[in-house]
């Protein structure tokens, strides 16, 4: 006979089972399709009185241009803040993101290199003291209705270590209902921005996002599902068509707007400095995302959608294309 200690202990064990929850790695949103998210990145909310650090006016109209656009949730690409250790930061981004608050939606960010410079350990508690939601985890996943959506650090090399491996077993487990997998981190794999000390925002991409774009396109090949990368980094907007994956780099949502020196193939050619966000707006067999554009060199706000592009699953894609 079972002593009462192993009673209690057997006991203990089958009620920690029956209420365990979902790793926190691995986050879910309960939403079906149709539905919208919004994605940007380069805010640097920051002492609106200090111009040198963003465009405290695009920052403020850019929270309200998302509010106003509904979304489910926000992919956020870094650089959330201007300095990730100084909690007078995260005062600011608390203060001038109120409105999501109010209106229940949910950030999903990914670490920029803002968040980390200087004092990293600070800025890391900060960060996760705003987001518990992560459970203190610097990379993970969100499931939402056919949807996939896997956050990177780019801090971290993404295709080696732990990351690499968690993300290589996620893609290698991808449930068979979902349609489409987005992935989003900081530093952009695919960008015509080139890095220069007089060159203000300009970054070129680095060999471990480049890396990490040769698998994508590898794994697409045999994917029934299509690819998405969002990354920010370079403070504009940029859209890439490489192996069948479209890549954004979405990097406008406050921080000091840079020109890119655009290449002849790139799908979207502009001289304009595009403060924006992205609407990505998520169906069944296909969604359509569209670069929101604010413009304030007349000193009120313009608001225009100068880039969209529609993907379609392959599946789709094909069946379509027989007809």
């Amino acid at each position: 006979m079972l002593s009462g200690l192993a009673i209690l202990l057997a006991l203990t064990c089958c009620v920690e089972k029956s209420t365990a929850q979902t790793p926190p790695a691995d986050l879910s949103f309960d939403v079906k399709a149709p539905f919208r998210f919004v994605v940007y990145g380069d805010a640097r909310f920051h002492d609106p009185t200090d111009t040198e650090a963003a465009n405290p006016q695009v920052r403020t109209l850019l929270v309200q241009g998302i509010a106003d656009a509904d979304p489910s949730f926000i992919c956020f690409g870094g650089d959330l803040v201007f300095n990730g250790y100084d909690a007078d930061d995260w005062k600011v981004w608390d203060a001038e993101t109120r409105l999501w608050r109010d209106r229940k939606i949910t950030v999903y960010p990914s670490l920029g290199n803002h968040e980390v410079r200087g004092d990293m350990d600070a800025g890391l508690t900060n960060y996760f003291r705003q987001f518990p939601h992560l459970g203190g985890n610097r990379y993970y996943s969100v499931r939402a209705a056919n949807t996939l959506l896997l956050v990177l650090d780019s801090q971290q090399d993404e295709l080696t270590g732990p990351q690499g491996q968690w993300l290589n077993d996620r893609l290698d487990h991808v449930p068979a209902e979902v349609n489409f997998v987005f992935l989003m981190f900081h530093h952009p794999p695919y960008t015509s921005s080139i890095e220069s000390g007089n060159h203000s925002g300009g970054h070129s991409a680095r060999p471990q996002e480049q890396a990490l774009a040769r698998m994508l396109e590898e794994r697409q090949v045999h994917a029934p599902y299509r690819f998405v990368v969002f990354s920010s980094h370079v403070h504009n907007y940029e859209r890439h068509e490489h192996g069948g994956i479209t890549y954004f780099v979405s990097g406008g949502g406050g921080a000091h707007a840079s020109p890119v020196e655009r290449a002849p193939d790139d799908p979207y050619q502009s001289k304009e400095l595009n403060y924006h966000y992205l609407l990505v707006e998520v169906d069944h067999h296909e969604l359509m995302i569209t670069m929101n554009r604010v413009d304030v060199t007349t000193g009120k706000a313009v608001w225009t959608k100068p880039d969209s592009v529609k993907i379609i699953v392959p599946a789709a894609a094909a069946a379509a294309a027989s007809h």
